[in-house]
């Protein structure tokens, strides 16, 4: 079962929001889908009306930041670690 981690600033808006770990879930749309269904809400943090990833947001797999933002298609394997957060930017 893939484990989701959060940065803490997500924390702000999720008080509750712990590192999980998820049932079935073969794809990112997947993850968030079941993320959301047990802190309703998060998905709208981090996705746009189309449901892309939202450009203040990152989202990795196994270390590896995902290349499809917007239908959410990369493969989530069991043993993966899904690490979703706020990106940073600024100059």
């Amino acid at each position: 079962m893939p484990q989701v981690r959060f940065t803490h600033h997500l924390r702000r808006y999720f008080p509750d929001l712990e590192s999980l770990t998820v049932d079935d879930a073969a794809t990112v749309a997947d993850v968030i889908s079941a993320v959301n269904d047990r802190h309703p809400g998060l998905a709208d943090y981090v996705l746009d009306d189309h449901g892309a990833v939202r450009k203040h947001v990152n989202i990795f797999v196994g270390g590896r930041v995902i290349t499809d933002r917007t239908t959410l298609s990369d493969s989530v394997g069991n043993a993966d670690e899904v690490c979703i957060m706020q990106a940073l930017s600024g100059g």
